[in-house]
């Protein structure tokens, strides 16, 4: 069973920037895909960015595309996401997860969560 732990949330002017990070231990190969997902008060949790286990292939929100970037670090079994040019609606607790069902950032198919990090972005 994975265990991810997200770091690296925080409050932070519009415009401004932020790095996540999550660790990943016992994230083996059985998982097609990791990722991002955001859920904003009284709102569903939505998918940011993933990334495919086996080829890398990077997935992005509409929303967040060309200002947040997915990457990821295999000898530190880390999942990065760096966010610029933040907006308000950017605002939420972030959550890493992983999903061993063959789905690109769909919500209901990832079932390991981490405890999630709060993005607060302030005009």
């Amino acid at each position: 069973q994975v265990r991810l732990v997200e770091s690296g949330g925080g409050l932070v002017q519009v415009g401004g920037s932020l790095r996540l990070s999550c660790a990943a231990s016992g994230f083996t190969s059985d998982y097609f895909a990791i990722g991002w997902f955001r859920q904003a008060p009284g709102k569903e949790r939505v998918g940011v960015s993933c990334l495919n286990n086996n080829d890398g292939t990077t997935w992005y929100s509409t929303y967040v595309k060309g200002r947040f970037t997915i990457s990821r670090d295999n000898a530190q079994n880390t999942l990065y996401l760096q966010m610029n040019g933040l907006e308000p609606d950017d605002t939420g607790v972030y959550y890493c997860a992983a999903s061993t069902a063959r789905a690109m950032c769909v919500t209901r198919y990832y079932d390991s969560w981490g405890q999630g990090t709060q993005v607060t972005v302030f005009s």
